[in-house]
C-alpha cells in the first residue's frame, strides 16, 4: 500500500485535496491506521485518481464525478454524461462569443483618450401606418425572428405591397426589461386591404412623436444607445411617452452580416410639463 504522501506524488492530487475527496466519499483511502490516522491507498487506485482528474479537466463537478465514477463501468451511462457535458460546452461557448463580439464592438466604439464615442438623437415624428403586425409573448427578446417567420410564412399567399418607405419595426411592450416570456409585437407598413390570419392582423398605427437615434452593428450596441437616448431626454426637457420600438433600416431580411445592419432605437417622448 501508499502512504499518502506517495499517492499524492504519483497521482499528481495535492495531499489537502485527497483528503477532501476522502471527506465527500469521492476517493477514500484502502485503509486508515485506527491509531495513528494516517491514510493509506491501493496501487490500483491510481486509476480512479486518473479518471477523477480526467472528469475534472472535462468540467465536472466533483459531486457529478462521484456518481460517475459509480457507474464508470455501464459504457452507456458514462456516454450519457459525456453527452450532457458535451452539450452544455457548447451552450458556453456559444456564450463565451456572444462575450467576445460584445468586447471587441466595445473596443471599437472607443475613442483614442478611451472615451466611448457618441449617438446622434433627433425627435421625430413617426406618421400614421397601416402595418401587418404580429404580437406574442416569447421566450426571450433574441427570439423576435420567430415572429417574423409566422408573418412571413402566413402571408406568403397574400402578394402583400409594401409601404414606401416600408418601415419594419418590433414594439416592446413590457414596462420593463425581463429575463424572459417578453411581449413582443413586429409590424410591417403595407399597401392595400387584407384579411386577417391566425397569427397576423392588420391595422393601422397613429403617428407617434418620438426620440431615437441610428446605429450600425450588432444589437448588443442597444443599450449605449438607450443611454445616449435618456440622456437626451434629460437635458432637453422631454420625458417618455409610451413603450419602446426599433425600426429596422437593415436587418437581418437585407443581409446576413450583423456588422452591416442599421437600427433606429425610438422611444416616444412627450415635452415635461
Amino acid at each position: 500500500m501508499l502512504k499518502i504522501g506517495d499517492f499524492s506524488k504519483l497521482s499528481r492530487i495535492s495531499i489537502r485535496m485527497l483528503r477532501h475527496y476522502d471527506e465527500i466519499g469521492l476517493l477514500k483511502p484502502g485503509k486508515v491506521d485506527a491509531f495513528t490516522g494516517y491514510r493509506y491507498y491501493e496501487e490500483s487506485q491510481l486509476l480512479d485518481a486518473e479518471r477523477i482528474q480526467v472528469l475534472k479537466n472535462m468540467g465536472f463537478g466533483l459531486s457529478v464525478i462521484r456518481e460517475i465514477m459509480g457507474k464508470y463501468a455501464d459504457t452507456e451511462e458514462l456516454k450519457h454524461f459525456l453527452e450532457i457535458k458535451r452539450q452544455e460546452t457548447a451552450e458556453q461557448e456559444q456564450i463565451l462569443r456572444q462575450r467576445k463580439h460584445l468586447i471587441d464592438s466595445t473596443i471599437e466604439w472607443m475613442r483614442k483618450d478611451g472615451s466611448i464615442m457618441g449617438y446622434d438623437v433627433s425627435l421625430k415624428t413617426l406618421p400614421k401606418r397601416y402595418v401587418a403586425s404580429v404580437r406574442q409573448v416569447i421566450p426571450a427578446y433574441e427570439e423576435e425572428g420567430r415572429l417574423w417567420h409566422i408573418m412571413r410564412d402566413e402571408t406568403a399567399d397574400m402578394e402583400l405591397r409594401f409601404d414606401s418607405p416600408c418601415y419594419d419595426m418590433a414594439v416592446f411592450y413590457d414596462g420593463d426589461y425581463k429575463e424572459s416570456d417578453v411581449d413582443v409585437e413586429v409590424q410591417r407598413t403595407v399597401i392595400g386591404t387584407y384579411r386577417d390570419t391566425e397569427h397576423v392582423k392588420f391595422k393601422t398605427m397613429p403617428s407617434v412623436q418620438y426620440a431615437g437615434a441610428v446605429f450600425q452593428g450588432r444589437y448588443e450596441k442597444i443599450t449605449r444607445v438607450n443611454e445616449a437616448v435618456a440622456r437626451w431626454c434629460a437635458d432637453n426637457g422631454y420625458e417618455f411617452n409610451g413603450v419602446g420600438f426599433n425600426i429596422y433600416h437593415v436587418g437581418p431580411k437585407d443581409t446576413e452580416n450583423p456588422e452591416e445592419f442599421v437600427t433606429e432605437v425610438c422611444y416616444p417622448v412627450k415635452k415635461k410639463q
